[in-house]
């Protein structure tokens, strides 16, 4: 089975309401690898990595969010896979480090 990874970007009412508890869950239950951050714009961001259909998934659910979330946008490009990483990370806010998306 082949791997991929992607990196994300939320946009809407996603902070203050479990987004980044929310998706490393779902991660998790999925068997992805990666993180998922805060970042000082209001956003959403991290990285996942696994199965194709894995990743989708995660997707599908962000894409949604928890309850109290409002998901207005979210954004995905295809990057290179990792390796040693061995679960899914919460991390703390910080500046975004997302590239823009064409």
């Amino acid at each position: 089975m082949s791997s991929q990874r992607i990196a994300f970007k939320v946009s809407g009412t996603v902070q203050g309401v479990g987004f980044r508890d929310f998706t490393q869950r779902r991660a998790t239950e999925y068997n992805l690898r990666g993180w998922v951050k805060n970042t000082h714009c209001g956003r959403v961001e991290g990285e996942a990595q696994g199965s194709e259909e894995s990743v989708q998934k995660l997707l599908k659910d962000i894409s949604k969010g928890p309850r109290m979330a409002h998901v207005v946008k979210v954004e995905k490009k295809e990057i290179g896979v990792k390796d040693g990483e061995e679960n899914f990370a919460c991390y703390k806010t910080s500046e975004s480090g997302f590239a823009n998306i064409e």
